[in-house]
């Protein structure tokens, strides 16, 4: 990664991407399928082209490259995120070879009426996120029973799965204990509450548009066929949910998930031990090209990072502000770009963070809008990101490409829209309460 005082700035830093982007779309206008290509391969291609770039400041050897991109690649983010896909990948198996997600899918299909399996399944989701402020945890739990609900409604998988991200990044852009919405408003130094009050009113048309648009789908030929099913078997998942909402680490909520789904099969005879070791490793298996794929990306942006492509993208935006609607749309193109470059929204939030502040302070934006602009924008486009992690590990557990989920995720090109036209009309207006400068005193007074 870039040293926090190396100010090194160059568009070469930005083509990496540039080129996985051309890549894909000139696969998909030739193949005429834009999820033909693999994007493990994809990847591959702009790591080599990565390491064949300098900056012109500084020359470095492909030895130097290759130690920056391991160290980007073998990060603790990077490598909490590939324990979790591979958690995520055994818990699936497990549940799946105990029937634990026949059970679920039989069960939501039981509870949900025939003609509301999308707005359903999209308003679990973004309960289930909101309550657990993790997209990640919540893909995990929720995509294994659209999966089923697919096989058993005939309804589009690529459908259902978006619909389950979107639900998720309902959470991720709102939950109280959500770590974007944390940074959001930490960075902006005001009270999560103000956050969320601004946050929810810009968003909220974008969650009934989506609850709309997924009632007028379409229903699959034939009637829903709900089997019986056991309620002892749907206990894996409950107990994912139910750790998850005490506030439990992701790690140790999939944990409790393949202990719980460990015992009950073996106990119900699914599978003997020697059995469940196989069904375990089998999941670690469905989940390992995610895994690289997550692994190499980091290792490419942290090869973006040193090539100047970031602090490019700030220099850039910042030098053409001129209002401050523009200083809104600028603070919104930061965070979104920032993310497409890094596919962390977090990691997004935090980096821009500090300057918006700036740039809130200097053209009298309201710090709460900041914040809420802030985290609408990353969130929207990392739930649109092919290489992100939350449709990555959809993907993964859904066995689909990546490209096929993007276009069904309504809600996060909602938020997009919702987004815009919230800094184009100046809406919501709140009276503020409090003057930034009052904000930075609050700020410099507090002992963290």
């Amino acid at each position: 990664m870039l040293n926090e005082e190396d100010d090194y700035k160059s568009f070469m830093g930005l083509t990496p991407l540039i080129l996985f982007v051309v890549m894909f779309l000139v696969t998909g206008l030739v193949s005429n399928n834009f999820s033909s290509m693999p994007v493990l391969v994809g990847f591959i291609f702009v790591l080599a082209y990565a390491l064949t770039i300098n900056r012109k400041d500084k020359k470095i050897s492909l030895e130097e490259k290759i130690e920056i991109f391991a160290k980007g690649g073998g990060e603790p983010t990077i490598i909490l995120m590939v324990t979790i896909f591979i958690l995520a990948g055994a818990f699936y198996s497990v549940a799946n070879a105990m029937g634990s997600v026949d059970a679920t899918v039989n069960f939501g299909l039981s509870i949900l009426p025939s003609k509301a399996i999308l707005p359903g399944i999209f308003g679990i989701s973004c309960i289930i996120s909101f309550a657990m402020g993790t997209s990640m945890g919540t893909i995990t739990a929720i995509v294994p029973i659209a999966v089923g609900m697919s096989q058993q409604t005939g309804l589009e998988l690529p459908l259902l799965i978006g619909t389950v991200v979107g639900g998720a990044m309902f959470g991720d852009n709102l939950s109280f204990v959500s770590d974007t919405t944390i940074a959001a408003a930490r960075t902006q130094g005001i009270e999560l509450r103000d956050k969320f009050k601004m946050n929810l009113l810009i968003v909220l048309p974008a969650v009934i548009l989506t609850i709309l648009i997924l009632s007028l789908v379409p229903e699959a030929d034939g009637s829903v066929q709900v089997a019986d099913y056991s309620l002892i078997k749907i206990l894996p998942y409950i107990s994912i949910i139910i750790s998850a909402l005490i506030g439990l680490n992701v790690m140790v909520v999939l944990a409790i998930g393949i202990g719980t789904g460990s015992i009950l099969g073996l106990a119900l005879g699914s599978f003997t031990f020697i059995e469940l070791l196989t069904y375990i490793q089998r999941g670690f298996g469905w989940m390992q090209d995610l895994c690289l794929i997550a692994i190499i990306i980091g290792g490419i942006i942290a090869l973006m990072n040193y090539y100047g492509g970031v602090n490019y993208l700030l220099e850039k935006i910042t030098s053409k502000i001129k209002s401050k609607k523009g200083a809104e749309a600028g603070i919104a193109t930061l965070a979104a770009l920032i993310d497409v470059a890094t596919a962390n929204n977090t990691i997004s939030i935090v980096t821009a963070g500090p300057l918006s502040k700036n740039i809130s302070k200097k053209y009298s934006i309201d710090l709460k809008r900041t914040a809420s602009l802030l985290d609408i924008f990353s969130s929207a486009f990392q739930g649109l990101l092919p290489y992100g992690g939350q449709i990555l590990v959809a993907a993964g557990l859904a066995q689909i490409s990546p490209m096929q989920i993007v276009p069904y995720n309504y809600y996060s090109f909602l938020m997009i829209l919702f987004g815009g036209l919230s800094i184009a009309f100046n809406i919501p207006r709140f009276k503020q309460t409090e003057n930034n400068s009052k904000i930075e005193n609050n700020l410099k007074s507090e002992t963290y």
